[in-house]
């Protein structure tokens, strides 16, 4: 059981902190842009908007998860047909909010394309529109692996023998 356990939360708390490591990088290279005056200004905005969420959302999950993991153990050991019951449902909700979240993702990212060839002549709707691609490309790349990872493990779960 614990093979399965644990490798998943690590890479949840792993994808956790890289993505506060990557709203952290965005806030900076907004920042810079903020005081820069640069024609590229208006990326700012996507790019800190989304590292507010990667940040929020990475905290939350980085700082949750080992109690989290030691619950399910204890869970796990102690009652079995609850754990099974319990994680399902959960897991459930997890699957459904990625396809959610990858929608939203691929709006975002149609929507910075969009921008840079429609507004391409207006330096901060084309700017805007980049810092979207950006932001929203690297979202939906990690909440890929965390779908896969989330499949994957809800697979475990829904297969966990209870004697």
């Amino acid at each position: 059981m614990d093979e399965h356990l644990a490798p998943y939360f690590t890479a949840e708390k792993r994808e956790a902190l890289l993505f506060m490591l990557v709203g952290v990088a965005a806030l900076a290279v907004s920042a810079w842009l903020f005081v820069s005056g640069d024609r590229y200004r208006g990326m700012m905005y996507p790019l800190a908007a989304i590292a507010a969420i990667q940040i929020v959302v990475g905290s939350t999950v980085s700082f949750r998860t080992d109690a989290q993991l030691l619950a399910l153990k204890v869970q796990y050991q102690d009652a079995p047909a609850a754990f099974k019951a319990d994680e399902t449902q959960r897991m459930d909700t997890v699957v459904k909010n990625f396809r959610i979240y990858k929608w939203i993702e691929i709006l975002l990212l149609t929507t910075g394309i969009v921008l840079t060839f429609a507004l391409r002549r207006s330096d901060l709707w084309y700017a805007v529109g980049i810092g979207l691609i950006i932001q929203a490309s690297l979202m939906l790349v990690l909440d890929l692996f965390a779908e896969r990872r989330a499949d994957e493990y809800l697979r475990f779960v829904m297969g966990v023998f209870i004697p």
